[in-house]
């Protein structure tokens, strides 16, 4: 455990080196890190939108990516709690600091765990967006680290928690997930908003259709 805690701290302090001398990067990274979650969100309206026509599967998991998101930071609290670490700039108070400071714990870092979780779930929706939110998940952890705000192990960890409550809980839950979404859709208010494509692009059947004209 000592080897593990030696090595992230030379991976962090070698991205805070970085940071101090790539001062053409600050503010794109540091906007990145802070309001990154807006790109997420937006990704995850897409998928939204891309499954509105699709199948009662599709659906719901368009759907689940953005409640199991939600589940995994909330789970992500009582974790950082449990573990207690302190932020790097709280432990070497002299690193260079782009980030705002905070009195929550840096352990999962919470933006990594709605990263792992978004990416998880798109990959799950709609793989083709699922593949670029990858590597936005990888910067969004990358950007945490390099503002000072996390350890590396902090956005690993963070990553992995997300993309395991969304992909264990799928296993678990898309078959009722996928009755409730078809009963939902089946309803008035929404039937028009989120029917299938077959069901769209059909007309309602004539009911005098086979009848012979007198």
């Amino acid at each position: 455990m000592d080897a593990l805690h030696r090595l992230d701290d030379q991976l962090f302090f070698a991205i805070n080196a970085l940071a101090a001398h790539t001062g053409w990067l600050h503010a794109p990274i540091g906007l990145y890190a802070n309001y990154g979650v807006v790109l997420f969100a937006v990704l995850l309206a897409l998928a939204l939108l891309h499954a509105r026509t699709a199948s009662s599967r599709t659906l719901a998991a368009a759907g689940w990516a953005g409640l199991g998101t939600l589940i995994a930071v909330g789970l992500n609290q009582p974790l950082g709690q449990l573990v207690h670490e302190a932020r790097p700039y709280t432990t070497y108070p002299h690193v260079f600091l782009l980030a705002h400071r905070s009195s929550d714990f840096s352990f999962p870092s919470d933006h990594a765990v709605m990263a792992g979780a978004v990416a998880t779930g798109l990959l799950i929706a709609w793989r083709r967006l699922g593949v670029l939110a990858v590597p936005a998940a990888l910067l969004m952890a990358f950007a945490r680290v390099y503002i000072a705000a996390h350890y590396p192990w902090d956005v690993l960890a963070g990553l992995l928690v997300g993309a395991a409550v969304v992909a264990l809980g799928w296993l678990l839950l898309r078959t009722p997930l996928t009755a409730v979404t078809d009963a939902l859709r089946r309803t008035r208010p929404l039937s028009g908003l989120f029917a299938p494509a077959d069901d769209a692009a059909s007309p309602h059947p004539d009911p005098g259709a086979g009848v012979e004209a007198a």
